[in-house]
């Protein structure tokens, strides 16, 4: 969507950075979703441009929330056997790399991936820590991992994903996320399946204040126990809820495209992410779906600076805020934070 502009582009490609905020099935390859298809018989258009429409946001699109959740649906059609979801694991995580991300978190959807055919949740679980951490290895870059459940779904389903995750703790699979359509489906089913995953040593994060008022970032902050709010942009609509979020250190997962392409804010320019960042949060900058969105997080930087006028300063910053939030130990979180500061030159 941005990539005509490469030469100041390359400015932030360079940088270190750190994603907070990625979402696994909307980082798949426009190549490798064509190959799947081929191969398993999912019946999608045979060129790249014709699918690309279906699953990626073009310019002309509608910018509006349901339009931006379409293209899951079709997204969903290609997790057909183990060996794609090993693939898409890792080419998410070689894609990070290449855009000189040092440390990753990569939430992931068990009950989508594991629904085209059936697949036991635990078995995908598996499949992609196994993949995203050998991919983690060989591309030099740290990941961790985000297992996320949706609200508009059962929450048996969720408690056995919230489960399954405190099994895989040890593995590398470090919090539990609440997704999906805010603005029709509350919240409060979940209020118990994360209060016992938190005392089960799981981190959390929330998608609130997206799609959905500022009182949705303070229920899940004070209800769900978020230590981190997915977007969390109307936050600024109420002071009282300003204040709660500085009061317990919430961090704030920004992914600015995708809040301008899902209707969240009618234009580039008057994203709130700037303004944040003077009310004091703390505000880190990320991508939510790559593939879909069509950017890397070097672009997200670059509109950072170049459209919403953040410094640099500022926006480095920004790179070393994410690591201290990362779910990690205090010992990594230091470790992430140092490396970053040589290379920021902070």
């Amino acid at each position: 969507m941005f990539s005509d502009d490469t030469a100041p582009l390359n400015k932030y490609v360079i940088l270190p950075k750190v994603d907070l905020h990625r979402h696994l099935e909307g980082s798949l390859r426009l190549a490798t979703m064509l190959d799947i298809a081929q191969k398993h018989g999912v019946t999608v258009p045979v060129s790249m441009l014709n699918l690309s429409g279906l699953v990626q946001v073009q310019d002309q699109d509608p910018m509006t929330f349901t339009n931006f959740l379409e293209k899951f649906k079709t997204l969903r059609l290609f997790y057909k056997s183990p060996d794609v979801i090993h693939r898409v694991s890792a080419e998410a995580v070689e894609d990070a790399a290449k855009d000189n991300i040092r440390y990753l978190e990569l939430r992931f959807t068990p009950v989508a991936l594991s629904r085209a055919e059936g697949f036991p949740l635990h078995d995908v679980m598996d499949w992609v820590i196994t993949s995203s951490q050998e991919a983690a290895k060989k591309h030099k870059i740290k990941v961790s991992l985000i297992a996320s459940v949706n609200r508009h779904e059962s929450p048996d389903l969720a408690e056995q994903v919230a489960w399954l995750a405190v099994d895989h703790m040890k593995h590398g699979l470090m919090g539990l996320d609440l997704a999906g359509n805010e603005a029709e489906f509350p919240s409060s089913p979940f209020y118990g399946i994360f209060k016992e995953a938190r005392e089960s040593g799981l981190h959390v994060t929330i998608h609130a204040g997206e799609w959905g008022p500022a009182s949705n970032v303070q229920e899940a902050i004070e209800n769900l126990g978020a230590e981190r709010i997915g977007h969390g942009v109307r936050v600024l609509e109420d002071d009282s809820v300003v204040s709660l979020a500085k009061e317990r250190g919430t961090t704030f997962e920004v992914c600015v495209t995708s809040n301008f392409q899902s209707g969240v804010v009618n234009a580039l320019e008057v994203h709130p992410l700037a303004k944040m960042m003077e009310k004091g949060l703390k505000v880190t900058i990320n991508t939510d779906d790559p593939s879909i969105s069509r950017i890397t997080l070097a672009n997200e930087y670059q509109i950072a600076c170049d459209k919403l006028n953040v410094k640099l300063d500022d926006l480095k910053k920004s790179v070393l805020l994410a690591a201290q939030s990362a779910f990690l130990s205090d010992e990594e979180k230091e470790k992430l934070t140092n490396l970053l500061k040589k290379e920021l030159k902070i």
